[in-house]
């Protein structure tokens, strides 16, 4: 071939290799490296390079070219706009379709369901084991009054304002976004009516959770609870204490499933067997319905409920009332056995 031939074909040739090379990155980029649909899940924690990125996306089948991958990313400016965190991918979506979700933080989204009457240690144990946070981790910055200020938070933890509803959390979220997101959701439920409603009976809010927490941990059928709502107003009124077990349990460390009498005798803060009033705060997360009872409880005069075994309880107005139901529905079934 002469000169001049090869002159002519040159324009040619250098088309076809960029042709070649076009084609070579719209398959990499652009088609899927497979057609497997099963969800892979891939974590990557906060400061991962780019190319380590690429590199793991690579050894898992999601992206044919690592190279091409990494070039695309720079070109798009994208290697500082991918975001940390837990995703889910599969082999039959296109790379450029990874990338996007990478750049935009789709991370996937964790359903957490807090129960009604959790407290910080349950709800702490509930997202380490689901690997969202850690326990202690958890509990200290559920405990940091500078940062429970910045929330409007006047007390020593969070305890009470952790609202128990259904959230939505993914994998590197801090533990302040998500205290954050539990304490919002209570802002929301705990709406201008209830908190008049509140300020009109002359209870603040933290002494509403409080109470809301006890009726909540004391509460079986969800009817009761304005019921026993009102004995624990009535005993608060004559200067009675509440003897709630649930706050003696609270005030202890560790406690191992067994309350005992000299567990009734010891003083902290939490024991309303020792000390009139409401304990030292809230015991757990009420519900809405809980702090609703609190605020409008049923009208009665009574002052004692004793558990019938079934989930239910029998209230009585007098002293000798309650030691007859004590006896039908708690002695006399263990003297039965």
């Amino acid at each position: 071939m002469n000169i001049k031939t090869l002159t002519r074909l040159l324009p040619v040739i250098i088309a076809v290799i960029f042709l070649i090379a076009l084609t070579h990155y719209y398959i990499a980029l652009f088609v899927p490296p497979g057609q497997d649909s099963s969800p892979v899940l891939v974590e990557f924690e906060p400061g991962v390079g780019f190319r380590q990125m690429a590199k793991t996306l690579k050894e898992k089948g999601l992206i044919r070219d690592l190279q091409a991958f990494v070039l695309f990313g720079r070109l798009r400016g994208s290697t500082k706009s991918v975001q940390a965190g837990e995703y889910e991918f599969n082999a039959s979506m296109p790379p450029s379709r990874i990338l996007e979700k990478l750049e935009k933080g789709r991370v996937v989204k964790h359903t957490v369901t807090i129960p009604e009457g959790y407290n910080i240690r349950d709800i702490a144990d509930l997202l380490d084991k689901m690997s969202l946070s850690q326990k202690d981790r958890f509990i200290t910055k559920a405990s940091d009054k500078a940062f429970l200020a910045t929330l409007g938070i006047d007390a020593a933890t969070a305890e009470g304002f952790l609202f128990p509803d259904t959230y939505q959390f993914a994998k590197g979220m801090s533990d302040a976004s998500m205290i954050k997101a539990m304490v919002l959701r209570f802002k929301e439920v705990f709406t201008g009516e209830l908190e008049m409603r509140s300020k009109a009976a002359g209870i603040s809010i933290n002494g509403l959770l409080t109470l809301a927490s006890v009726v909540e941990k004391e509460t079986g059928q969800a009817s009761e609870r304005p019921r026993i709502a009102r004995v624990f107003l009535n005993r608060l009124r004559l200067g009675m204490p509440l003897q709630s077990d649930p706050t003696v349990i609270y005030g202890i460390k560790d406690f191992n499933g067994n309350l005992t009498r000299k567990d009734l005798r010891t003083e902290t803060p939490y024991n309303t067997y020792r000390k009139k009033g409401l304990p030292a705060g809230p015991i757990a997360n009420p519900g809405i319905e809980s702090i609703k009872a609190v605020l409008y409880p049923e009208e009665g005069q009574y002052l004692y409920f004793v558990s019938k075994n079934d989930g239910t309880h029998y209230f009585s107005k007098t002293l000798s009332e309650h030691n007859r139901a004590v006896y039908r529905y708690q002695m006399a079934g263990r003297k039965r056995n």
